[in-house]
């Protein structure tokens, strides 16, 4: 239905003539006959005879008034109400998050959100921060709190927000830990049973990005995503392994190895095609 044409029709009923309906919908004449006659096309019904110089209603004009009319206020209350929900920061809001990020950084903002915005039905998803970025790239998520890859996808858009330091370790009695008292260098955690995240994770790829460019292979004894199931193993003197340093307690060792700092960014991604709810556009602009 032509909203348009129809708000034309009650005009010029109001009016009694298409001249004066022009002018008060700043309209010329032959625009406003046009959308008379897609109206009588659309019912199938002549609306207005020609009388001298005027027009007279029809039958079918007199019944089709107060149904417009009622239509155009429908039309107009939708248009209010679904404009006062888009105002209102409330509905469901589907976000990820990896395990580190949703234990470590993210109690504190959403606590706040939350209180703030009790309308909010927040659904938080826990998973590895690949799965998190493919999520929001196929519109399951509207954000995710991750780490950042290595290389942006240029369909999605990126705000770094935590610098998460990487550090080397061990449990104190590890044979690295007292060969630390000496220079380490990758080689030296190269002989030694290494646990790290998966092969596919952004952090196991910095981690062994670093020992293919100084041309060693690793001995990985096993691989598990949660950062907190490796360093509990790394703890119990299983391997080494590299954790965020947020992580270290006093159950770990921190090895120094020479020329090596590692660093990944965390932070939150999006997808600018998408529409994103009140909701959304609220904690994303608002709390981070």
């Amino acid at each position: 239905m032509n909203t348009a044409s129809l708000q034309a029709f009650v005009t010029v009923m109001q009016t009694g003539s298409v001249s004066r309906a022009a002018e008060k919908l700043f309209l010329t004449q032959p625009a406003v006959s046009k959308r008379l006659r897609i109206l009588e096309d659309e019912f199938g019904v002549a609306l207005f005879t020609p009388i001298g110089r005027g027009i007279q209603p029809t039958q079918a004009a007199l019944d089709l008034l107060p149904r417009a009319r009622r239509w155009l206020l429908d039309y107009e209350e939708i248009k209010h109400a679904l404009s006062h929900a888009q105002d209102q920061v409330a509905g469901l809001l589907r976000i990820g998050t990896s395990h580190h990020i949703g234990l470590h950084h993210l109690p504190v903002a959403l606590k706040n959100f939350v209180q703030t915005h009790p309308a909010v039905e927040l659904d938080v998803h826990f998973v590895d921060s690949e799965q998190a970025h493919q999520a929001v790239l196929s519109g399951e998520l509207e954000l995710a709190f991750l780490t950042l890859p290595p290389a942006f996808d240029a369909r999605l858009s990126y705000r770094e927000i935590w610098n998460d330091p990487l550090v080397f370790v061990v449990a104190p009695f590890h044979p690295l830990a007292k060969q630390s008292k000496d220079s380490l260098t990758l080689s030296d955690l190269a002989q030694h049973a290494a646990i790290l995240p998966a092969a596919n994770t952004y952090t196991s790829q910095i981690t062994l990005a670093a020992f293919h460019h100084a041309g060693l292979s690793l001995k990985t004894s096993m691989s598990t995503n949660p950062l907190d199931s490796i360093r509990m193993l790394v703890s119990i003197g299983l391997g080494w392994s590299v954790l965020p340093k947020t992580l270290v307690d006093d159950d770990l060792h921190v090895l120094e190895i020479d020329n090596v700092i590692l660093q990944r960014t965390l932070g939150m991604v999006w997808h600018p095609q998408r529409t994103l709810s009140k909701a959304a556009r609220t904690l994303k602009d608002g709390y981070f």
